[in-house]
Parts: structure tokens; C-alpha cells; sequence
């Protein structure tokens, strides 16, 4: 039998994906973003071990919420990281007409191509949009992101961009040019969601005795970021 590990779960999550939606959190994950907010769930020997069944038991609960719009992300943690996992659960949700939707970094592993088949919109987190800053930011190379977007791409599959706005290192007019000129090659874009960085997770990081990179580095401010929005990222607001 199938099983995974679960991070957590959210009940009535608002921003993730349209709509009313459960979270779930998956635990493990391979990237060291600088910015990350949740470390607790990178190790993959930690959180809760359970099978698809009994996953999608607790999610189909919900459904009385989503209504028309809402439905089940999947998040992490690294959810592609579970291969096999995620795929029994998206298969699952989909034979109870729940809405799906993966949230991740683009770097996991496994059969993408049938994962997406079963998934209904893509939350890409967009680190970087060069190797050299990728490696930087996450501390792994691009090829796996690489191979999830070329998969992504062939799928069709709607994508809504996140990236976050970090001051100092990817606040730049500059690196905003070549965001944009990046995300405009990948089609099926219908969202891009420039995201403050904040200090909310940094406390995580000292309750584990993890070094915190941005040590220093202050939160974004939320009015630039929406300004930031508006001026490059304005005409993907439809979705």
C-alpha cells in the first residue's frame, strides 16, 4: 500500500488556489530557500505517515465548503518529493469531483506527465530565473525545475506564478525586466503573485539551531510589493 508523510492539514485555506480549499502540507523537501518560513518541514523522516484513502477521507469532509470554486491544494514541503503518494491522492480526489491543485517549487521527481494529468491548476514557485541566483537562493541547480516546467508546459495545465520580492536581492528593476521576460515564455500563465518576504518563520529557524541567511535583511514592504504588482505584472490579474 501506498503511504506518505503529512506535514499538516488546513482546514479553510483562503489563499491558496481559488476559492474555499484544504491544505495539505507535505513533509520533506529537497530545496534550502533562503527565505523559507517553514524548515520544519524539510527533513522527510518527520511528520505524520498515512495512505491516500485515509487522506482524502479527511479532505472530502470539506467539501460542503468548496462549492464551486474551492477544492484541495497540495503543498509542503515538496508534494512532487512523494511521487507516488500525490498521485494516488490527486487520482482519489478527482473520483470525488474535488478540485485540485498543486502547490510547489518544481523540483521533486516521478512520472509528471500523469501527475498533471490529474491536476487541475499549478501554484509555480518561481525562485530564480537565472542558475547562478537559483543556486544561490535554494541551493540546488535549475535541471530538476527544468524538467517539471517542460512538463508542465506540455500538460496545459493553468499556472498561477508566486514569487517572492526580497529587498536587496530581488526588488531590482532589473531583476523585474527579467522575471517578466521569463514568465512571458511560459504559456498558460493566468496569475502572477508577487509576495512580500517577511519574517514570520525566522523564529523556526533559532527554535532549530538553523543558521538564518537573511539575517538582517528586513520585510518587504507590502505597498512596493503592490506596486511592484501593478507595474510588470498587471495584465495577469484575470484569473
Amino acid at each position: 500500500m501506498t503511504v506518505g508523510r503529512v506535514h499538516s492539514m488546513e482546514s479553510m485555506g483562503l489563499v491558496d488556489g481559488p476559492g474555499i480549499r484544504t491544505v495539505i502540507f507535505f513533509q520533506g523537501c529537497s530545496l534550502r530557500c533562503r527565505f523559507c518560513h517553514n524548515p520544519d518541514t524539510w527533513e522527510f523522516s518527520s511528520g505524520e505517515i498515512t495512505d491516500p484513502e485515509t487522506l482524502v477521507k479527511k479532505i472530502s469532509r470539506f467539501k460542503p465548503y468548496f462549492k464551486n470554486t474551492g477544492g484541495v491544494t497540495f503543498s509542503g514541503g515538496e508534494p512532487l518529493m512523494q511521487p507516488d503518494f500525490l498521485l494516488e491522492t490527486l487520482k482519489l480526489c478527482k473520483q470525488e469531483n474535488i478540485h485540485t491543485c498543486i502547490d510547489t517549487a518544481g523540483y521533486g521527481m516521478g512520472s509528471y506527465d500523469e501527475i498533471l494529468e490529474y491536476t487541475d491548476l499549478v501554484l509555480l514557485d518561481l525562485k530564480h530565473v537565472s542558475e547562478t541566483d537559483y543556486k544561490q537562493m535554494t541551493g540546488r541547480t535549475m535541471d530538476r525545475f527544468q524538467e517539471f516546467l517542460s512538463a508542465l508546459e506540455k500538460s496545459e495545465t493553468p499556472i498561477w506564478i508566486r514569487h517572492v520580492v526580497v529587498p536587496g536581492i530581488t526588488d531590482s528593476q532589473e531583476h523585474m525586466e527579467n522575471l517578466k521576460t521569463y514568465i512571458s515564455t511560459i504559456p498558460n500563465v493566468e496569475k502572477v503573485e508577487l509576495l512580500p518576504y517577511h519574517l514570520l518563520g525566522k523564529n523556526k529557524y533559532e527554535v532549530m539551531g538553523i543558521p538564518y541567511s537573511l539575517d538582517g535583511v528586513p520585510a518587504m514592504d507590502k505597498e512596493k510589493t503592490m506596486d511592484l504588482q501593478s507595474k510588470y505584472f498587471g495584465g495577469y490579474d484575470h484569473a
